[in-house]
């Protein structure tokens, strides 16, 4: 990949069950540490080199703090990395995917805050079903179709998800 492994920048083994508020202390720690304006007297090189090194962190933080972020680095890191775009030969997933499409649509027109509350809820155990699904099978190469499958329908709630969000805070207004 090039750059340091983002799990051996915060001092843990790849893994994709995290303890995420241990993550997010050890990213402020390092994050203090390297932030740019620490660097402000220092050589343009050294600045540049602090801003390259935040900006690294930033990005392993956001990578590992998001599950379907933190899965496609595994499955990458792993030696299996997966295209961003491809096409998706699952059924029961693009069924999933039209329902809940669907049912997103339906609380759009009925702009129903308890029903979007239930709809999202609904996604976060979705959610954590599938996290616990990956995570019992992505350090098996036996497994590793099955990982990628996960991964991608893990990218979908996660879409979905914010989407509901967007809804729910335009409802609120």
């Amino acid at each position: 990949m090039g750059t340091p492994c983002h799990f051996a920048l915060f001092d843990l083994q790849p893994s994709f069950r995290l303890d995420l508020d241990q993550l997010a202390a050890r990213y402020r720690e390092l994050a203090r540490a390297v932030h740019p304006d620490r660097f402000a007297d220092a050589s343009e090189r050294q600045q540049r080199l602090a801003l390259e090194q935040s900006a690294g962190l930033n990005e392993a933080y956001q990578t590992l703090k998001s599950a379907p972020k933190r899965a496609r680095y595994l499955l990458a890191i792993g030696g299996h990395e997966v295209p961003q775009e491809v096409t998706v030969h699952d059924p029961e997933f693009l069924m999933q995917q039209m329902q809940l499409r669907e049912d997103l649509e339906d609380l759009h027109d009925s702009a129903d805050l308890d029903g979007v509350a239930r709809f999202k809820r609904q996604v976060k155990v979705a959610q954590e079903q599938l996290n616990e699904s990956f995570a019992s099978c992505w350090d098996d190469a036996a497994q590793r179709e099955q990982a990628e499958r996960l991964m991608r329908r893990m990218q979908f709630l996660d879409k979905l998800s914010y989407e509901v969000r967007q809804l729910e805070e335009r409802l609120d207004d």
